[in-house]
């Protein structure tokens, strides 16, 4: 196939497989079965292989993900993203009907579900997509078009001979439920601080530097309003949201035309019944006129427009009896204690367990077997325990055991720590849980290696610790129950590769207490190599900025144990990268302290701070004499004023940015 064929087919592919993706994340009927949609994809990254210059910035093959980006580039909203006014009372909304009649006669409203996720924009070319954004305040947002092209439902190409000139919409970016649970049982497997709920997730999944993360969470989009169009005129908001599934948008699921508020009203009723049948979380029900006409009678406040409000939900809570608390054993030996009640159905689902957290949670709430407990969903997905209404007449407070229910050996709290701990480092329950954070994505990313496979490989022997992993073979792997040969092979070669992920991976994988992944990789980086590491001692690790005397300790205490050093010579035999692959931490502003209050426009807090510390900065929680920089944003409140009082230099983004130059 010569230049030109491969270019025609390139085309052909393309559209066909927009086409697909359309039916089946949009209309949800797919067209073709799963293996001829990969067949035509694997087509297309062949002929993009074969001929570079056919690799558009629009192609389907973008979808997977790429390389990390470094930051998020800021993009000003030419039409402002702003909110709504939420109420919460059915008299407000007929409160908000009364001011609408004010200035328009016989105004028709769409009701529509609110989805909880985050807003973002996307802009079109002569039907291409060009970027795609952020809210961020509603006039500076961020550029996450990479990211963006990794939600299927959102079309690269629009389904037009005829598109506008340009279009920028607006939509919002969610994560189902399905897959909000997938995240957060891997968060909980790792003991992680897993997300509070699918908002969150969402919005930390866009935010990811590495595309192919966001790849991975199975975000879904709703559009629901278009910004800007040349070339189209059009007069209400159904139509719009019309001329938009036309378009190949995956609009907002109902948006029904009410002339009465009470007819509106009823609708919010029903929507609101039904909320825990969908398979996405909303928040509540957004009323907007639909005339555009009238939306500019109307006009807007200072905060919201006057045309819509947004209706918002209670929680739903309900009363159980407590029956029984579990105690499992996490990967550090931590008792974690979980609540067992009769079950109760709540937001759409029966639950009948929910996590209590550490001793001092259920001391708060004066919990004890036998009680009837308050229970809600948090963010409608993960129960949680809000009180107690009922407490057992003469029942103790519930105490955690002090021995370990995996290995019956003594389980002790530390000074200063809100866990009990099982102490024997051989417990059972401990290597299970070690084994799967040792293969997690963020430590050494064993694809193919999750809790099922580990426990298997336990249970037949093969393995103790992280270092027998390396050795595993073929015929061993091929032996267990559901893994042929193939998925054995993708084992070892996934196992081979990890060997290379650096120094801080390996760091965070040997999973030591109290040691995330950013004081695993500030280890790394002061130290460079593990000889460097096993000869430091708490003093020297206590040194690097970020660290405090009990992580220091506990990292000193790990490197010291005769059993750890075994396997990490063990580990340097079987060829695992013992070298740092960061680069050195920069100097640039070495010595100075900053203080960070305010929204910044399109950097986050814990970005700055990452940015200042890279070029060897300190930031401090608070503002004193020592302090040289506030980096003040929007909102910024007593730090700004404190520092105006001591004569400390205010600086906003910008001068932060020229500063880290």
């Amino acid at each position: 196939m010569d230049m030109k064929q491969a270019e025609k087919r390139a085309g052909e592919l393309r559209r066909l497989i927009e086409k697909h993706n359309y039916s089946y994340y949009v209309l949800d009927n797919p067209s073709i079965s799963d293996y001829e949609y990969d067949q035509l994809l694997h087509e297309l990254i062949d002929l993009e292989a074969q001929y570079p210059q056919l690799a558009l910035e629009n192609s389907p093959t973008r979808r997977v993900g790429g390389a990390a980006l470094n930051s998020f580039a800021p993009v000003r909203h030419e039409v402002q993203m702003g909110s709504l006014q939420d109420v919460f009372d059915f008299s407000e909304l007929e409160a908000f009907d009364s001011r609408v009649r004010e200035h328009v006669d016989k105004p028709v409203y769409i009701v529509e579900p609110k989805i909880d996720g985050l807003s973002v924009s996307l802009e079109y070319q002569n039907g291409a997509f060009v970027r795609g954004s952020t809210r961020g305040d509603g006039i500076t947002g961020e550029d996450v078009s990479e990211n963006l092209k990794t939600v299927r439902s959102i079309p690269m190409t629009l389904l037009s001979s005829n598109p506008p000139a340009f279009l920028e919409v607006r939509g919002e970016v969610y994560m189902p439920r399905s897959s909000f649970e997938k995240v957060v049982a891997r968060q909980l497997e790792n003991e992680e601080e897993p997300f509070k709920n699918p908002r969150n997730a969402a919005a930390g999944s866009l935010r990811q530097k590495d595309s192919r993360v966001t790849a991975s969470r199975g975000l879904d989009i709703f559009v629901f309003n278009i910004q800007r169009i040349d070339g189209e005129t059009l007069s209400g908001h159904r139509q719009s949201l019309e001329y938009l599934k036309s378009l190949g948008f995956k609009v907002i699921p109902s948006f029904k035309p009410f002339e009465k508020i009470d007819d509106a009203i009823a609708e919010i009723k029903a929507i609101g019944e039904k909320r825990y049948d969908y398979p996405f979380d909303i928040d509540g029900a957004v009323v907007k006129v639909d005339r555009f006409a009238d939306r500019r009678l109307l006009g807007a406040t200072a905060k919201f427009p006057r045309w819509a409000v947004a209706f918002k939900y209670p929680p739903e809570e309900k009363k159980t009896k407590l029956l029984e608390i579990a105690v499992q054993v996490g990967r550090t030996g931590a008792l974690t204690p979980t609540a067992v009640f009769e079950p109760i159905t709540l937001a759409g689902t029966t639950v009948s367990r929910a996590v209590l957290h550490n001793q001092d949670f259920i001391d708060e709430k004066g919990i004890s077997i036998g009680d009837i407990i308050v229970v809600r969903k948090a963010g409608d997905i993960i129960p949680e325990v809000v009180a107690v209404a009922e407490h057992q007449q003469g029942a103790p407070i519930y105490r955690i055991p002090e021995t370990c229910p995996s290995c019956g050996s003594r389980a002790e709290r530390e000074e200063g720590e809100a866990a009990l701990r099982c102490v024997n480092l051989a417990c059972p329950a401990q290597i299970a849980r070690n084994l799967v954070h040792f293969a997690s994505r963020d430590a050494m990313d064993i694809d193919g290696l999750g809790p099922a496979v580990v426990h298997q490989l336990l249970d037949a022997g093969l393995i103790h610790s992280p270092a027998d992993l390396y050795t595993l073979t073929l015929e061993q792997l091929s032996g267990l129950e559901r893994m042929g040969e193939k998925s054995a092979q993708n084992l070892l070669d996934a196992l081979e590769k990890s060997k290379s992920r650096g120094l801080s991976r390996l760091v965070y994988a040997l999973g030591i207490r109290g040691i995330g992944q950013k004081a695993s990789q500030l280890l790394a980086r002061r130290f460079q190599t593990v000889h460097g590491i096993l000869a430091a001692s708490a003093e020297e690790i206590a040194q690097i900025d970020g660290y405090g005397s009990i992580m220091a300790q506990s990292a000193a205490d790990f490197f010291q144990l005769e059993q750890n050093r075994r396997l990490i010579d063990r580990l340097r035999a079987l060829g695992l990268s013992m070298q740092c692959e960061d680069a050195p931490v920069g100097d640039s502003l070495a010595g100075k302290t900053f203080v960070l209050t305010g929204t910044l426009p399109t950097l986050s807090r814990s970005e700055a701070k990452e940015k200042i510390e890279a070029a060897g900065g300190k930031v401090s929680g608070s503002v004193s004499k020592k302090t040289d920089y506030v980096v003040a944003g929007e909102e910024a409140g007593s730090k700004l004023a404190r520092a105006e009082a001591l004569g400390v230099t205010v600086i906003g983004e910008s001068g932060l940015l020229e500063l880290l130059k």
